[in-house]
């Protein structure tokens, strides 16, 4: 691994999110009911039969590294996608909007159900506990939110950035963007972030608030083979 974001679930949960942690020192995952992610500290043979015994049958888990992924044969690809990574090193554009607050466990059911509708990546009703989560509210409705997922040191991915279809085309996802962005960079670290490679939108979107293509990503969403 050349960069802490090369293997992020792996460099998250073996630094700053290891209390989330399942496995060992080969394999590790977070737990299931917060976010779906495992990851191999390389792609050795002992590495990889670790994540096979990592991931329990019925289950599935998604990986996301810069390397080619490469799976055991316990385990194989239901899905797989190119991402893109994207990072902003240099400061981006201040917020202000007095509607942005702070989303708590209290939001968390219209959270879910924002996020089962937009389908912005993976999300349950423990996401809360991986970082801060903001939102907008109008007529007593969530319209739009984004917040913090994965951390490493120094770094903090920005994720779950989705408007409601009711409310698109205000600016609501790029001023949320900015806001976490922005709250990102105070704590003196840099914010990051992945899309899909083919969602342009999003891409385009995320370039025109200061963020740069780091580089190219693989997924997959893997499941026991038996």
């Amino acid at each position: 691994m050349n960069h802490l974001l090369d293997r992020p679930i792996w460099s998250a949960l073996s630094s700053r999110h290891q209390s989330f942690a399942q496995g060992d020192s080969l394999a590790k995952r977070y737990r299931p009911s917060i976010v779906p992610f495992a990851a191999t500290a390389a792609d050795d043979t002992a590495s990889l039969e670790a994540l096979g015994r990592l991931i329990p049958p019925l289950e599935s888990s998604i990986v996301v590294q810069a390397d080619a992924i490469v799976l055991p044969a316990a385990l194989s690809a239901i899905s797989t996608a190119s991402l893109v990574q994207m990072i902003a090193e240099q400061p981006v554009q201040a917020v202000s909007d007095e509607r942005i607050r702070r989303l708590t466990q209290h939001d968390a059911a219209e959270m879910l159900a924002l996020a089962a509708l937009t389908r912005p990546g993976p999300f349950t009703l423990e996401a809360l506990s991986l970082g801060d989560f903001w939102g907008v509210k109008i007529d007593g409705r969530l319209a739009a939110m984004a917040g913090e997922r994965m951390k490493q040191p120094g770094y903090t991915e920005l994720s779950g950035v989705c408007s409601h279809p009711d409310f698109r085309g205000g600016g609501l996802a790029r001023r949320l963007s900015l806001f976490v962005a922005n709250q990102i960079m105070t704590r003196g670290e840099i914010p990051y972030l992945h899309a899909y490679a083919s969602n342009v939108a999003a891409i385009g979107l995320y370039e025109s608030i200061g963020f740069r293509l780091r580089s190219m990503m693989n997924m997959a969403v893997v499941q026991r083979t038996g």
